[in-house]
């Protein structure tokens, strides 16, 4: 996955990052659903924040990922 975020940068609160089709990721604060359209993962405006830009993704159905949990 092209220009992964920095997990260190994610807000506090927000607990999902996902890749749209186009390459550019996002911070989520709920699960997002994918598109009915394809291509984009969509939540609430404002539950949704630009996290990096990368290049296209053909797979991004797969890049949804949850918060690692901190070590034990």
């Amino acid at each position: 996955m092209s220009n992964f975020p920095d997990w260190n940068s994610m807000p506090r609160g927000w607990d999902w990052l996902a890749q749209d089709e186009d390459g550019t990721w996002y911070w989520y604060s709920q699960r997002p659903e994918p598109s009915y359209g394809g291509g984009v993962w969509r939540a609430h405006s404002s539950k949704q924040q630009y996290a990096s830009s990368g290049i296209a993704n053909p797979d991004w159905i797969l890049s949804l990922q949850t918060r690692p949990l901190p070590p034990l």
